[in-house]
C-alpha cells in the first residue's frame, strides 16, 4: 500500500496529555481505592504509551497484561470486524479491571473486548480510552473514563499509527494530506 503524502498537526500536546493523565490516575484511584491489586489491560497497539504512562501515576498495586485486538489493519477506516489476535495471559476472575484503549472510534473493538473480558467474571471493569471520538460511533459504547474527546480526524502519535508509522510521536497529531 502507498501511502498519500501527509503532515502532522499538533491537536493535544505532549504537556497536556501529561497534565490529563494526572487527572485521569486520581479518578481511577478513587474507583479502585479498596482492590489488592487491580488488574490494568492494555489493548495493543495504540495504548502502549498510554498505558505506559498511566500506571506510573496509579498508587495503587497493578499488575498489567495485554490483549490484541484488531480492526483496522494498515488502513483508515475500520473494517468493523474485531479480531483477538492476542489473548490475556493472567485470570481475571474475581479481580478489579481496568481496560486500557486509545481511541474509541466506531465502538466496535471496545465493545467486544468488554463483553468478551466480561464473560470471565471480574468483580469489577471499567474502561479508560485517551480519545473519544463520538462521531463515528456505530455501537452504543463509551469508555468509563476518557481523557479527550476529539472531533472525526484522523490522529497519530503518542501510541496511535497510520500504516505502523508516527507511533512515536510525544502528541496526538491530526493527519493533513497534501
Amino acid at each position: 500500500m502507498t501511502q498519500a503524502p501527509y503532515e502532522i498537526d499538533v491537536m493535544i500536546s505532549a504537556k497536556s496529555i501529561a497534565a490529563r493523565i494526572e487527572d485521569l490516575a486520581k479518578i481511577i484511584e478513587s474507583e479502585f481505592k479498596d482492590t489488592d491489586k487491580l488488574v490494568v489491560v492494555g489493548l495493543l497497539r495504540g495504548s502502549f504509551v498510554f498505558i505506559a504512562d498511566l500506571v506510573r501515576e496509579l498508587d495503587l498495586p497493578v499488575e498489567v497484561d495485554f490483549l490484541e485486538a484488531s480492526s483496522y489493519g494498515d488502513g483508515m477506516e475500520s473494517s468493523r470486524e474485531v479480531r483477538i489476535l492476542k489473548d490475556i495471559r493472567g485470570q481475571i476472575e474475581g479481580r478489579d479491571v481496568l481496560v486500557v484503549e486509545d481511541i474509541v472510534d466506531t465502538g466496535h473493538t471496545l465493545h467486544q473486548v468488554m463483553e468478551v473480558l466480561g464473560t470471565r467474571h471480574p468483580a469489577k471493569i471499567k474502561s479508560i480510552a485517551l480519545l473519544d471520538k463520538p462521531a463515528r460511533r456505530e455501537v452504543d459504547m463509551k469508555a468509563d473514563y476518557t481523557g479527550f474527546e476529539i472531533p472525526d480526524e484522523f490522529v497519530v502519535g503518542y501510541g496511535i499509527d497510520y500504516a505502523q508509522r508516527n507511533r512515536n510521536l510525544p502528541f496526538i497529531g491530526k493527519v493533513r494530506f497534501t
